[in-house]
């Protein structure tokens, strides 16, 4: 099997592992990411009504005119971070499950979730 394959499935079973405890309200929203070598992207996932509250991604407008050169590093994740720890306070989000969703916590993960928490929300 191919490293990538190996990398991927891996993920997947640690995806399945944490997400079988995780569950989203809509007052306690399930926050998922998702990296990409290139992008980061996350959601506030509301699982009762199977919806999503909120999205953003590094290819956001409002996000990309702030980040400068390249979005695939810790300072672009810490910027969309706050942006979407923004719009959550908008739609009256104060607290919210964090869905890691198979990455380590760490580097552009752990930034996104920082940024999130120094806007105010809770997790």
């Amino acid at each position: 099997m191919e490293a990538a394959k190996k990398r991927i499935l891996a993920r997947t079973r640690k995806k399945a592992h944490i997400r079988k405890r995780l569950f989203g309200t809509a007052e306690c929203p399930r926050l998922s990411i998702f990296r990409s070598a290139k992008h980061i992207y996350a959601q506030a996932i509301d699982d009762v009504e199977r919806k999503t509250i909120v999205s953003i991604s590094s290819l956001d407008k409002d996000i990309k005119e702030k980040i400068e050169g390249y979005t695939g590093n810790k300072a672009s994740a810490s910027i969309a971070g706050k942006v979407f720890g923004e719009k959550l306070q908008e739609k009256g989000i104060s607290k919210a499950v964090f869905d890691r969703n198979g990455f380590l916590y760490h580097g552009r993960v752990k930034d996104l979730a920082d940024s999130i928490r120094e806007v105010g929300i809770k997790f």
